[in-house]
This record gives C-alpha cells, structure tokens and sequence, in this order.
C-alpha cells in the first residue's frame, strides 16, 4: 500500500477508470510549469543579480512569512522554485513513479513553497529521513516519497537550526541533518494515523502532521532557550508582472487539457460534481485533460479574486494559488472552493485584520484544504468552514513560531476534525426525524 497524503474514500460518483496517457507525454506535461518559470527567471532579472539573490535565499531565516521575491527577487525566486521542481521530477522518474493527482499536488506544493520557505539547500535532510524510513520499513522509496515532499514544510527548521549562533559551525550541521532526518522518519507514520482525525475532510494530511511535529521540536528547542523571532518580508508592487505571467500560464492549462483527451469540457462538468474528500483522483476519475482544465480554471478564478479583494501577488500569494491548482488535480474545485473564500472573507468584517492582509492572503489559498467540507455538505456549510478557519489559522502558529510553512493545514485538520462531526450528527438526526434511518 502506498502511503500519500490521501486515503481512498467512497464518493458518491461511480466512475470508471481512464486510460492514461503516455508516460513520457505525463512528464512532459509536469515539467510545463517549471520550466515555464524558469525561462522567465532567467530573463526578467540580470544574472549577476539573481545568483546573489540565490544565496540570500540559501542563508535568510525562512519561517513564515519570509517571500522569496523580497529576499532575492523575482528572478532568483522562479529560478529556486523551478530547480526544486525539476530536481523532485527527475527523482520521480528515475523511482519509475507513475503520474496522477497526489504526484501533481505534491509537485505543486514543492513549486508554490519554494517561492517562500522551501530552497535547494534545506530540504534534503527531510527526504533523506523519509529514504531511511523507507529503507528500515524495506519497502520502496516511492511509497512514501510524496510525504518527504510534504514533509520539507517543516525545511525552516532546518536554517533555523544552522543558524544557532551559540554552537560551533561543524556542530549546527550535523544538528541540522539529524533534526532533518529525525522529520523525515516521523512523518510518515504519522500522517496514515492522523487521517483518521478529519477523515479526509482536510487536503493537507501533511500540513496536520507537520504541525504537530513542529509543535513538539519548537518546544523542545525554547526549553533550551532557543526562540524564534516573527518575521514578515512581503513584496508588493509586482501585480502587473505577476498577472501578466500568471494568467497566460493557466490559459495554456485550459487549451492543453481541452486538446488532449475528447471531451474533455464534459468531464470537466463531471469533475464539478465531487466532493473532494482526500483520495479523489481527478486524473483516474475523469482524465487528464478535465483534470488540466480545472487547474486552468481554479488558477485564474483565485488570481482574479486576489486581485479583485487588492491582495499582493508575490511569492507567497502565488504560492498559495499553485498549492490550489495542485490540489485541483485531487479534490479541489471551483465549487467547493468558493464557499471556504467567501466564509474566509467574511471573517475580514470583524476588522480585527484586513482580507488583503498577508496572513489573511495566505488563508484564502491554503484554507481551501477543507474544500471537501463545502464539496460534502453543501454551500452553507462551506461558509462557516472558511469563517472558522480564518479565526483558528490567525492565532494557531504561535505554538510553533511560523516554523510549519503548511500552517493552514495544522489549522484545517483541527477545523475539519472539529466541525465535521458536529455537522454530520446533525444530519443524523435530520435523516432520523424523517425516518430515512
């Protein structure tokens, strides 16, 4: 059994199966947005430059929220995201993986986050950990290489830990890998049990667990003193540039997926029609091409809404909306996503914070983990998902200093664990005064 960031639950759908396409046509089609934004970062700032800004990302602190674009530009931000990218690509296909929607998810997030928290430096002693799970466990890498991806959420521990001024330098790298390591190992284990928590009703199964994870090393580090300062780098001013990269990018999502596979609009209706509960494979379930189509689709409707609302788009914003294009290829839709924004939206009337404030940017895109809430339970609901999160995300990362990149999946696993009971015990008792059970 392979171990993801999912597990299989019934839907109401009954589909059958897909035929897939190629396999050299699969990776084609991963490596679009890397190499997308890779040419683009090698053109829009000097190359001198970029390679600066490259290292200023390899040694800035890197907790949340720390925006690439603002530490070493835009250049040097697409360049990172891009090679990480790649890197985990040809490391999929040199493990002979398969491609379908949590390989597309897990991708997504390693290209979202690499523009604000994830770089080529800090994440390889977290996958290495999950290696040596895999290897103690004797079963394959790939089993359980997408929660390594998942995992590298919790990479500013990494730099944090090099940064220990106290300790000598040869002593704060080995402390590094072994923390890293340590990560890797837990992971895993961790996330197949705490699925049963939501239910499946939170995406980020390994936002919860690296929440948790989190919690537990930052305590042990204040309980030596070690503290964790908060820290807000935000770029602002790049919304022209980023709209005009953006927008064109998921266009070409939507034509691909439109020539690809017939009838590719009606099983992108089909796609519509789901819930969204952790383990939906769009790309099993109705095709690549409507799966292409609805990250197309789901990209542009979350570019609009930032705009619309006065948001910034920048490295962390736009890390928010490829984590939601990502997660269209397993669960995510326009339908079950609006409901968890606007109930997000209206939390902004408390005017205790701003919708376009940057914490609150970051829950729009990422609260929409509990998307299979609205997907399962209808609009309404949805609404009072996004309302609570939007309270819980604010005040959650404080246990842990910002040190989990995937602080709105901590936060979603307690909303949908949370919430999710209560409704369905209402929907109980409505079947049973009905007699329908």
């Amino acid at each position: 059994m392979r171990f993801t960031n999912s597990i299989r639950f019934t839907t109401h759908q009954t589909f059958k199966k897909q035929k897939a396409l190629p396999r050299h046509i699969q990776y084609l089609l991963l490596t679009l947005a890397p190499g997308y934004f890779l040419f683009l970062g090698l053109i829009v700032q000097p190359f001198p430059e970029m390679i600066k800004g490259l290292i200023s990302i390899f040694t800035e602190p890197d907790f949340l929220i720390t925006d690439y674009v603002a530490v070493g530009g835009v250049g040097a931000a697409l360049v990172n995201a891009s090679l990480i990218t790649i890197m985990c690509i040809i490391l999929m296909y040199i493990l002979n993986m398969n491609i379908d929607g949590s390989a597309i998810a897990a991708l997504s997030l390693m290209l979202g986050f690499s523009l604000f928290g994830k770089n080529l430096v800090n994440i390889w002693s977290i996958i290495l950990g999950v290696a040596i799970y895999a290897r103690y466990q004797r079963v394959p890498l790939s089993n359980y290489l997408y929660i390594g991806f998942y995992g590298t959420s919790l990479s500013p521990i990494i730099t944090h830990t090099v940064q220990l001024v106290h300790l000598a330098l040869p002593a704060r790298l080995c402390l590094s890998v072994l923390v890293g390591i340590l990560i890797g190992a837990i992971m895993p284990p961790l996330c197949a049990h705490l699925i049963n928590t939501h239910k499946g009703f939170s995406l980020y199964n390994g936002g919860f667990a690296a929440g948790i994870i989190a919690t537990v090393i930052i305590s042990v580090y204040k309980s030596f003193g070690i503290e964790v300062e908060k820290r807000l780098l935000w770029a602002t001013g790049y919304n022209l540039m980023f709209t005009e990269i953006l927008i064109p990018f998921f266009a070409i999502l939507i034509i691909i997926g439109s020539l690809v596979e017939r009838n590719a609009w009606r099983k992108y209706l089909n796609i519509l029609k789901y819930p969204g509960i952790s383990g939906t494979d769009f790309t099993a379930c109705e095709g690549y091409g409507a799966t292409l189509i609805n990250m197309g689709v789901n990209g542009i409707f979350c570019t609009l809404y930032l705009l619309i609302i006065g948001a910034d788009l920048n490295g962390a914003s736009i890390g928010g909306i490829f984590t939601v294009v990502g997660f269209s290829a397993t669960g995510k839709t326009i339908r079950n996503i609006t409901p968890i924004m606007l109930g997000i939206t209206l939390a902004s009337v408390s005017k205790t914070w701003s919708i376009n404030d940057p914490a609150a940017v970051l829950a729009l895109m990422f609260g929409t983990t509990i998307a299979p809430i609205a997907g399962q339970f209808g609009f309404f609901v949805g609404i009072i998902a996004g309302f609570l999160h939007a309270a819980v995300v604010k005040n959650i990362g404080i246990v842990y200093g910002g040190m989990n990149l995937y602080n709105n999946g901590f936060s979603g696993g307690i909303v949908a664990a949370f919430l999710v009971p209560i409704v369905k015990s209402i929907e109980n008792r409505h079947a049973k005064s009905k007699g329908i059970i």
